[in-house]
């Protein structure tokens, strides 16, 4: 396979999108609060608490890897023009088997230590990964980088949800707390933490120019670069291969109408052999930024646009967005769970991993943890699907690393942030973890090429901008709106009268 114009497409497409992103980026990411996961002794502490905060209070973003946002959750907001499809190009993927001789347990050394090690006996704590083979691949590197330096590394683990995690960095930022040093920074958050964020330029200038330059321009703020790029994602749509195969289907559904026909048949098909959990399709539905990608993904695809045409009126009751979520409203309790209005993605991606659905709407990292699941060997990933004539669309996300101006230790911070980001680790990363990193040699690396097969994905979607760019530090409030609402549509509401009063919600949300 020539992996060489997949590779150049994922610049260009990150590049155009992210240039116009960068030029409004304020917004965080809004998601209702999640327990953060309990904290393993001697390894992370617990996040601190949060108090007294509201939904209407609450920042926003998408979920990422687990999100991973990204999650879900969950996102780098941008939409740009969609090369033309190669020439026998398909929408089907087969997952591979383990890439190269990458190990979990082997991560790369540092690359600087000796240097570094002047900061030996510093401590530092990194707001890092949340649960699974994200948090793993985090205590790998931490494990390695003290032993390397000497510097000791005290992780937290953030919520799943984003929006407890930005809450918690407010939090702690406004008061100044030596509680954080290292942090994961969603690419909706540079401007609305910029002014608590240390300027990485002076020290991590040079690792910064080796990233796709848009991305990097996307953390700069006001000539300040307050995040290194770590990782890029987008929606994807996740199937199993066997059961296609079974019910004699050649391949993954291309319409939302085939993807609907394919779920039935094969839902039925499954409870009749006996499992009557089994579903067709799981995705996120909770009232949180997840729903706000996914709903995009809907919309989008079925001609109705961003939320918000490029003269900044919001769009919310064209008929496309009705006509969307009317059709997801009808999913819920057929072909996907009645519980899909409260899933996120880690709630998605077990039942798919556990063989109980055909298909799953979720970011890459749940690539690598299929590959670790029973169905590793059949499933596969495609373009979520549109209506007839029109564009395949998946919502952008991805993630950088920011270190806050109040850290007692910054100079040990940076040691940390510069190998973390290191083309050594972001291969490594890409390898175990089917990350896709934003350094340009890396991803060019064949290796990384093989090990990321879903970046054909790209060859034949939109990759879509969530309207930050355009609502600045108004996202939050607006990206709620969205998903309040479209949860209210999934659980019953109608789509038709709801509408028109959530067009002007959100246009009163982006005047405040």
């Amino acid at each position: 396979m020539n992996f060489l114009p997949k590779r150049f497409l994922l610049l260009s497409l990150v590049a155009v999108f992210m240039l116009v992103f960068a030029a409004a980026c304020g917004g965080g990411t809004a998601e209702q609060p999640e327990e953060a996961p309990a904290a393993e002794e001697g390894t992370e502490a617990e996040a601190p608490a949060e108090e007294g905060t509201t939904d209407e209070e609450m920042p926003m973003e998408e979920e990422t890897p687990a999100e991973e946002e990204g999650t879900t959750d969950e996102e780098m907001p941008m939409e740009e023009e969609t090369p033309a499809e190669e020439e026998g190009a398909t929408d089907e993927e087969e997952a591979p088997a383990a890439a190269g001789d990458a190990s979990l347990d082997s991560p790369p050394s540092v690359p600087n230590a000796e240097e570094a090690s002047q900061y030996t006996g510093a401590s530092i704590v990194y707001y890092g990964g949340t649960t699974g083979l994200e948090a793993e691949i985090d205590d790998a590197l931490v494990a390695q980088f003290t032993e390397d330096t000497g510097i000791e590394v005290e992780i937290v683990r953030r919520p799943q949800s984003p929006t407890d995690t930005i809450n918690q960095y407010q939090q702690l930022l406004a008061n100044q707390s030596p509680d954080l040093d290292v942090i994961m920074l969603d690419v909706i958050w540079p401007g609305l933490l910029a002014d608590n964020l240390l300027d990485l330029g002076p020290a991590l200038g040079d690792v910064a120019s080796e990233h796709i330059p848009s991305i990097v321009e996307n953390s700069t703020i006001d000539g300040k670069l307050v995040g290194i790029p770590w990782f890029t994602d987008w929606g994807m749509l996740y199937y199993r291969t066997d059961l296609l195969e079974k019910y004699g289907y050649d391949g993954p559904p291309a319409t939302w109408d085939e993807l609907e026909e394919m779920s039935q048949a094969v839902q039925e098909g499954e409870r009749g052999e006996g499992n009557d959990n089994f579903y067709g399709f799981v995705w996120q539905g909770n009232a949180n930024e997840s729903l706000t990608c996914n709903a995009l993904e809907w919309v989008y695809s079925h001609g109705g646009g961003r939320f918000i045409d490029d003269g900044g009126a919001f769009t919310f009751d064209n008929e496309a967005t009705v006509t969307a979520l009317t059709r997801a409203q009808g999913w819920v309790g057929t072909i996907s769970p009645d519980g899909v209005t409260t899933y996120g993605e880690e709630e998605a991606r077990p039942v798919f991993e556990d063989g109980n659905a055909l298909f799953m709407r979720n970011w890459p990292y749940a690539y690598a943890t299929g590959l670790q699941s029973g169905i590793a060997d059949d499933f596969a990933v495609a373009p979520l699907p549109s209506v007839d004539g029109e564009q395949k669309a998946g919502t952008l996300g991805g993630w950088g690393l920011g270190i806050s101006q109040y850290s007692e230790n910054p100079e040990a911070a940076i040691e940390f942030v510069r190998y973390v980001t290191s083309p050594e680790v972001l291969k490594w990363r890409a390898l175990v973890g089917t990350y896709a990193p934003t350094n340009e040699a890396v991803l060019a690396d064949p290796e990384v090429l093989e090990a990321l097969p879903y970046l054909e994905v790209l060859d034949q979607i939109e990759v879509v901008a969530r309207p930050s760019g355009e609502t600045g530090a108004n996202y939050n409030e607006v990206s709620t709106t969205i998903f309040q609402n479209v949860n209210q549509i999934l659980r019953g509401q109608d789509a038709v009268q709801l509408a028109p009063r959530v067009n002007e919600q959100l246009q009163q949300a982006a005047e405040r």
